[in-house]
């Protein structure tokens, strides 16, 4: 197949393939060679490209995205490859690069065909295409092979000028003054060619989109050794279908965040772009925007032409689903705990959650845990047991499957919901459902009677080893206690005695040589402490025993209420029988028990560690129930 006759010409003065998308030209690789990356630089490789079309050549970089076919060999040197998608750069020292974007091999000759010469040194640019031949172009320019050596930063920095600086100040709304101390936000943006969220890379810098506020963050403020300051997200959605989250920090939170409202259409333009970590982003876009003071953002009319689009999920399917991903959701709200504040283990922040029950028309319900200011508005917001469209939430493991996110749309106006609303006034109420998540997931209530599993499941089923804990219930007898004791020490630790943050009575104190207790967690030293339980035990049913360790709120449950402190304060006394009677009491008892495995690394020794997290009292005529159900089953 020959080469596009002046492909390379035809390529120069445009800005990408988005200018002519039918323009799909066949050039040849003439050189490519992989750049050397900066200490503490990205880790994907990067690829420095000559493409020519037999009379003109052009150099530029591979999208990272194609390094596949270059590992591969289909992009490789003398390859003749078919351009679909591409983009055309200018440096601050005003050379031009092409970025290849998009690309098929089409054939490999082994050699060079024709004897191009760099199109921005030949004295025709512009005008033209000229006939590809076996020989060279006429002027001044040298046919080039080997020598690709670009000018300047290929990403566009260094010593150029911010394309979004200083603007001036005019038409703008909310704005006073001179300059660009304002936030530049007009209502009527000059006309203009919009870059769709998925077409956004990082080898352009000079793009302008149109997109909704789908979501907007509270200001939440940060402190560390850096500095401190503000910041708040957004989520911004466009025609095409995709959503990126976008981040405002310091001087931008003042500047932007009372002018911009969830629900309105804005241009955006002048942002920086980063890799988005897909941990914590659940946007379809693979990048995240970050804005300054002098980012421009233009307010728009009318957002009838960008609709959220959904791939739902049945709830029944997520058990045969893989944690850590994410899905769309259409369900019915029949369930809104009361909202919850915890203490984040990563940072010591409080967080506030909320758990709601969720069912669709597949006979399942599943728990789904929403966060932050939508989690304290839940109780409001999806009341009357609304039909709400999560968008992007995360499947989980946690209590069977869970799923946690905060992307929502109530009562959205879309066939689905009308479809599923009148299901529900019809059926809802009435049908059984199969639920997904045990009674509170993880360290919470027992599971239900059919989710229950046996003490031998630990080892049948390798239950531990997994990067997360495992948890499961199973009904079981104790049939030992450990209650060793050194004179009047029990089976317990002498915990800080400050009941507040961070400490709140679970950090070990130690006694110090005058009878004082100092905790290392807050720093503080105390007259007092207090006694909180630690032991282990075994566990039995009819498969088999197994070692369990027991806290200070199960062991409370297991003792019928006595405390740490009551049993001490006994045995300081001289009642040490009745400590051993307080244990005897419990040896022998049935208990509906839930459990967390996890495997732990003890020095250079590594072992399966079973803990209890959860006691309920048998309920032996609930139990027979069960039992009957499941035999006439």
């Amino acid at each position: 197949m020959s080469l596009t006759n002046g492909a390379i010409q035809q390529m120069f003065p445009m800005s990408g393939s988005d200018d002519n998308p039918s323009f799909l030209p066949s050039v040849q690789v003439l050189h490519l060679k992989k750049i050397d990356q900066a200490k503490g630089g990205s880790t994907d490789d990067r690829w420095k490209v000559v493409l020519s079309d037999g009379t003109h050549f052009l150099s530029g970089m591979c999208a990272t995205q194609l390094n596949p076919k270059v590992n591969s060999g289909e992009i490789a040197q003398f390859a003749i490859i078919k351009v679909h998608e591409f983009l055309v750069n200018s440096m601050p020292s005003g050379q031009k690069i092409v970025i290849l974007l998009k690309c098929e091999l089409v054939q490999n000759p082994g050699s060079r065909l024709g004897n191009p010469v760099d199109i921005s040194k030949s004295g025709n640019v512009g005008s033209a295409p000229a006939q590809a031949s076996g020989g060279g172009v006429g002027g001044g320019a040298q046919p080039m092979y080997g020598n690709v050596e670009s000018r300047g930063n290929p990403y566009g920095g260094g010593g150029g000028s911010n394309p979004y600086g200083n603007r001036g100040n005019s038409g703008g709304m909310g704005m006073s003054g001179q300059g660009s101390s304002n936030p530049v936000i007009r209502t009527n943006a000059s006309s203009q060619a919009f870059t769709p969220i998925s077409g956004l890379n990082m080898y352009s810098n000079r793009w302008v989109i149109r997109a909704k506020i789908t979501n907007k963050s509270e200001i939440r403020t940060w402190s560390n050794a850096k500095g401190e300051g503000s910041l708040f997200s957004i989520v911004v959605l466009d025609s095409s279908g995709t959503d990126v989250k976008c981040t405002f920090f310091k001087e931008a939170v003042d500047k932007f965040y009372n002018l911009l409202e969830e629900g309105r259409v804005y241009t955006f333009s002048g942002g920086r772009l980063k890799v988005a970590n897909m941990q914590y982003n659940t946007c379809k876009s693979q990048f995240e925007i970050t804005f300054d003071p002098n980012s421009e953002i233009h307010l728009q009319d009318g957002a009838e032409d960008i609709q959220e689009s959904y791939d739902f999920v049945k709830i029944a399917a997520l058990s045969e689903m893989e944690p850590s991903g994410f899905v769309d959701v259409l369900a019915v709200v029949k369930n809104v705990a009361e909202p919850a504040i915890i203490v984040s283990k990563k940072t010591g922040k409080e967080m506030t959650k909320c758990e709601l029950t969720i069912e669709d028309d597949s006979g399942a319900d599943v728990r789904l845990t929403v966060w932050g200011d939508l989690a304290s508005k839940a109780q409001a917001k999806f009341a009357n047991l609304p039909v709400v469209a999560f968008k992007r939430a995360r499947i989980s493991d946690y209590g069977g499957r869970s799923l946690s996110g905060s992307g929502c749309s109530v009562n959205p106006s879309i066939p689905q919901a009308n479809q599923l609303r009148q299901w529900w006034s019809v059926n809802g109420n009435n049908t059984q459902t199969r639920s997904l998540s045990s009674a509170g997931g993880g360290a919470r209530g027992a599971d239900p009677f059919e989710q229950r599993k046996s003490v031998s499941s630990i080892k049948e089923e390798q239950l531990g080893y997994n990067e997360k804990p495992d948890w499961l219930s199973f009904k079981a007898t104790i049939t030992f206690l450990k209650k060793d004791k050194n004179g009047d020490d029990g089976a317990w630790y002498t915990a800080c005695a400050n009941a507040g943050d961070p400490c709140k009575n679970m950090f070990k104190a130690t006694q110090t040589s005058d009878g004082t207790y100092h905790c290392d967690k807050c720093q503080q030293t105390y007259e007092t402490c207090v006694r909180r339980f630690i032991f282990s035990g075994t566990v039995a049913d009819d498969t088999s025993t197994s070692w369990v360790s027991v806290f200070n709120d199960q062991a409370e449950i297991m003792f019928n209420g006595v405390k740490a402190d009551d049993l001490y304060a006994q045995v300081a006394e001289g009642e040490k029988d009745s400590y051993d009677s307080t244990f005897a009491k419990a040896s022998c008892t049935e208990w509906i028990i839930k459990c967390k495995v996890k495997q732990e690394h003890v020095g250079d020794e590594s072992r399966v560690k079973t803990s209890i997290v959860n006691l309920t009292p048998l309920d032996y005529a609930a139990e027979s129930r069960n039992l009957l159900a499941a035999l006439g089953a």
